[in-house]
């Protein structure tokens, strides 16, 4: 899989905007992403059994699953919510392992039958896994961030 290329805008950015600039003091990383199920229990055991993740809430239109120490992963059913929120189809997104925690994942996986692609090893030594949830959205585990350059450089590696 290719990394990401960082672009900067068309147009040139104001003097100190920090446009088209690596910005990590604005930003620490997502805090949440929203999937939207017709069956949400199943997406909740889904993401529960392979990840580990924990229910921080269950309301009758979502879910909350703790996704690390600093995100969440939403399980929505169809419809709008608020502030005209809506879940949506996702085609891929990726989740940071935790140092040491990419290979008890593969082994976590191999023992529940799962599965799943990888270890996928990218140039600069950083691996991924690929497995599909029952919605059919591609998630990808990622040791890039325990790894160097990762590690050290952060997102400024990936340009």
């Amino acid at each position: 899989m290719s990394r990401p290329a960082v672009t900067s805008p068309s147009q040139s950015p104001a003097p100190g905007d920090g446009a088209g600039e690596l910005a990590p003091r604005l930003l620490s990383g997502f805090c949440e992403v929203t999937l939207e199920t017709s069956a949400p229990e199943r997406l909740k055991r889904f993401y529960c059994e392979c990840f580990g993740c924990g229910v921080i809430s269950h309301d009758a239109d979502r879910i909350w699953l703790a996704c690390g120490e600093r995100a969440r992963l939403g399980i929505w059913t169809s419809g709008a919510k608020e502030f005209g929120d809506r879940g949506g189809r996702h085609v891929h997104f990726a989740l940071s392992a935790s140092p040491g925690g990419f290979d008890q994942l593969t082994r976590r996986l191999g023992k529940r039958n799962m599965t799943f692609q990888g270890p996928v090893e990218h140039p600069g030594g950083d691996r991924s896994l690929y497995i599909e949830d029952p919605e059919g959205n591609v998630v990808e585990v990622w040791d890039f961030f325990e790894r160097d350059p990762g590690m050290s450089d952060g997102v400024g590696a990936l340009t």
